[in-house]
């Protein structure tokens, strides 16, 4: 737990962007996500953060359901590599209803290794 010393507030242990700074902290290896888009019916705004790390754990949301499991399968794959990758869930998409978004929405994620 972060000590209300050190300036960190009961908010900012859970914002996803504190907690990915806590785990680089503690060595780990993080990406990010972050909503950049969204269409129609989206369950997370634009700006909405999740936060992996390498062992799969994860604090935030992007979406919910199945669209999280996509992105955190993902980020084992940024953290590899390195390279960012452009994630696309949506009506158009044949995976839209495997992932989760049958109600008509569409969201861009941007998923990045941080640290």
């Amino acid at each position: 737990m972060i000590s209300q010393s050190s300036g960190a507030t009961a908010e900012d242990q859970h914002d996803p962007l504190m907690v990915a700074e806590r785990w680089m902290l503690d060595g780990r290896e993080v990406a990010v996500a972050t909503v950049i888009e969204t269409w129609g019916s989206a369950p997370r705004p634009v700006g909405s953060h999740l936060v992996i790390d390498a062992t799969g754990n994860f604090s935030g949301s992007v979406s919910g359901g199945c669209v999280e499991g996509a992105v955190i399968s993902e980020a084992s794959d940024v953290i590899a590599s390195g390279e960012p990758k452009m994630l696309e869930f949506g009506v158009a998409d044949e995976t839209a209803w495997r992932v989760g978004l049958s109600c008509g929405g569409k969201i861009r994620v941007y998923l990045e290794r941080v640290g």
